[in-house]
């Protein structure tokens, strides 16, 4: 079993910064792919951004620019940095993560989510 623990989140005015962090533990051989998603009221949930375990990231090109993702030293944690916040990026944000159980099986979770609200 896989568990996606959260931190981070909160509330802010525009153009300030929060991180948010996300810690995966379980009977994990391997993450292969660890991101962020978001979603406001009344919309979709979407990417917001993604890294692999080669370090390649991909991020929506509404946060480019501002975001960036990485993964700790401890390669079972994933950062989002958040900068020049905007009204518009208020959300709840939920960690995902993928791989491989100890058992060579598949695995994806989701993590309980984080509220962002950025102010005007």
């Amino acid at each position: 079993q896989v568990e996606l623990i959260e931190s981070g989140g909160g509330l802010v005015q525009s153009g300030g910064s929060l991180s948010l962090s996300c810690e995966v533990s379980g009977s994990i051989f391997t993450i292969n792919l660890m991101g962020w998603y978001r979603q406001a009221p009344g919309k979709q949930r979407e990417l917001v951004a993604e890294i692999n375990s080669g370090g390649g990231t991909n991020l929506a090109g509404s946060v480019k620019g501002r975001f960036s993702i990485s993964r700790g030293d401890i390669k079972n944690m994933v950062y989002l940095q958040m900068n020049s916040l905007k009204p518009e990026d208020t959300a709840v944000y939920y960690c995902h993560a993928m791989g491989y159980s100890d058992r060579r099986q598949i695995w994806e979770e989701w993590g309980q989510g984080t509220r962002v609200t950025v102010s005007s």
